[in-house]
């Protein structure tokens, strides 16, 4: 049977009060709402309309959930976590580690005998976080090392005073020396480097950096005091548009910064911060799940396969996941293991040979892994997120 979910919006401060209820189409209460979790993580599960989370459910009998051979390969865990998340302001700069490093991680934490809730704990479970985020609208994004001339070009365009010596790492290739050496340093010797780039970019006029000056001059302004905010000069400025994508694999630093979209990631809440938050700060361990290789192009666009289906191709053995265009048709998208169905769009019917769920946006769906493929009708966009 398809199933319909009820889910639970997470309220960090960095959230628009907002978009998300206009999506969903409620009132707002005033609060930030940053991310709605479509999923088994033990943190925020879905729940059931039996009322039994998705979490328990899985727990109890993961290969009726999960299916016998994606149980297996996940070690009876939940694969995937999908999220609508809304920002209103700039998410921390942070990285994801791999699954060696979560595993090490994890196991340090536990042995140092951090609680697992505790704000200064790193690790919260044992799986890597590799993610992807797809734009519902304009969506700006700090994203993957931009190429070091690329960056050298723009620190002269704007000629802050006191970066000679990060020009001059960036010239000989030294990224990591350069981004650690600001990640280390204390807020007192932050703080003049900030307002002096703060003064560069509002005297800069020129527009071919156009999307990095709208970025560090609300990022000098709020955050003074903050590394974060010269990290920001190293990293890829993006602005997408609707259904486009950000892949980010182990390692990539990024911080996401205005927006709504959808996004799905490994089932994991492991998060290392360096900067932009009043969040645990870990800069030693942050540096070290860092891919420092630079990233020239980051943007992803969706492979169409035809009839208003199209995926993104990602290599992410934790999840894929299909976009699904209706105009009063019908479709079947197949997939492995256990699949949420989530409508941003219109209204959207997921149905099996047992059961219908109707969705309007901002709702979804649950298929078990051993169910046959659903069939999506209606008018609207849905993604199907599966196991690959």
């Amino acid at each position: 049977m398809v199933v319909p979910l009820q889910n639970t919006v997470r309220d960090y401060a960095w959230g628009s009060p907002t978009a998300l209820p206009e999506l969903l189409g409620v009132e707002p209460d005033g609060k930030p709402q940053a991310e709605l979790w479509m999923g088994a993580h033990e943190s925020a599960p879905s729940v059931l309309p039996s009322g039994e989370t998705l979490y328990d459910a899985v727990s109890s009998d993961p290969a009726a959930v999960l299916g016998e051979e994606t149980a297996e390969r996940f070690d009876g865990r939940f694969p995937f976590l999908a999220k609508l998340l809304a920002a209103a302001q700039p998410l921390s700069i942070q990285a994801h580690p791999s699954r060696e490093q979560a595993i090490d991680g994890y196991r340090r934490d536990e042995e140092a005998g951090i609680p697992r809730d505790a704000a200064d704990r790193n690790y919260k479970d044992a799986w890597p976080k590799p993610e992807i985020l797809i734009a519902l609208e304009p969506f700006d994004a700090l994203v993957g090392f931009r190429p070091l001339d690329r960056t050298v070009a723009l620190l002269d365009a704007l000629a802050p005073a006191g970066f000679g010596e990060l020009k001059e790492q960036l010239r000989n290739g030294k990224l990591r020396e350069a981004f650690t050496d600001f990640m280390s340093r204390d807020r007192d010797a932050i703080r003049p480097l900030v307002g002096a780039l703060g003064e560069a970019v509002a005297q800069y006029t020129g527009e071919a950096f156009a999307l990095e000056r709208e970025t560090l001059a609300k990022l000098c302004a709020d955050f003074a005091d903050d590394p974060g905010v010269l990290a920001a000069l190293l990293l890829n400025r993006v602005r997408l548009e609707r259904f486009d994508a950000v892949y980010l694999p182990a390692g990539n630093v990024h911080a996401y910064l205005r927006g709504l979209g959808f996004e799905v990631m490994a089932n994991s809440d492991n998060v290392l911060r360096g900067g932009l938050t009043s969040k645990h700060i870990d800069v030693p361990e942050l540096v070290s799940v860092v891919d420092f290789e630079p990233l020239a192009d980051p943007v992803l666009t969706a492979t169409a396969l035809g009839d208003g289906v199209a995926t993104y191709e990602t290599g992410c053995e934790y999840f894929a996941i299909h976009r699904v265009e209706l105009d009063r048709d019908e479709r079947t998208v197949d997939g492995v293991g256990p699949r949420i169905v989530c409508c941003v769009d219109g209204t959207v019917d997921a149905a099996s040979k047992e059961s219908v769920v109707t969705l309007s946006a901002g709702q979804s769906a649950f298929a078990a892994g051993p169910e046959e493929p659903c069939t999506l009708r209606g008018s609207g966009t849905a993604f199907v997120v599966s196991a690959r």
